[in-house]
């Protein structure tokens, strides 16, 4: 039986299944792991049920290494039409397309181990000759509304987070505040 549950309740609830309902009776929406179109929906999707619920704050937590430009955009379109303030706490490794839904949020924290990784996310192409070439110049598109987005959020060049994200630059919890890509880091665990 899962814990807390009343007898005969709640008996053929999984443990994840419990734990999903806590976070979501708490306002607290997980995005952990590669940042895919099924992630990303089912993110948005609890967002928007939250939102319209009532107007108290949503917590989004991330711990992303990365993901698709697509999915990153769907979850930074829903973070720009949801009425409640939306707060994101990243932990872990925050990377590639992740970070852009990290800027989404009004207020920004990251854990003190948290690592940021500003890199290209990738993209498979495939089909005939001028297939792969629309592609290309459509992820480019994209890259570059990612680095306009990101620009807007930290308050730095586009140019300067496009050289940085070809670099593959890793960032540590305090350069990413002097970044500008967190507003905060939570306070360490308590000696």
């Amino acid at each position: 039986m899962v814990p807390g549950a009343r007898e005969g309740t709640l008996q053929s609830m999984s443990l994840s299944d419990w734990l999903q309902a806590q976070l979501f009776e708490r306002r607290v929406v997980l995005v952990l792991g590669w940042l895919d179109a099924d992630l990303a929906g089912r993110a948005t999707g609890a967002l928007l049920a939250l939102d319209a619920r009532e107007s108290r704050p949503i917590e989004l937590h991330v711990d992303s290494p990365g993901g698709a430009l697509e999915a990153a955009f769907a979850l930074v379109d829903t973070a720009g039409m949801v009425r409640s303030e939306l707060r994101v706490m990243c932990r872990g490794q925050v990377g590639g397309a992740a970070v852009a839904v990290t800027a989404a949020a009004e207020h920004r924290i990251a854990s003190p181990h948290t690592r940021f990784h500003l890199a290209q996310p990738t993209a498979r192409f495939s089909g005939s000759s001028e297939e792969v070439v629309s592609q290309s110049r459509h992820q480019q598109e994209q890259l570059w509304k990612l680095y306009g987005f990101l620009a807007r959020r930290t308050g730095r060049p586009a140019e300067e987070i496009a050289e940085d994200m070809r670099r593959g630059t890793y960032l540590d919890a305090r350069e990413a505040l002097a970044y500008g890509l967190v507003d905060e880091i939570a306070s360490g665990p308590r000696p």
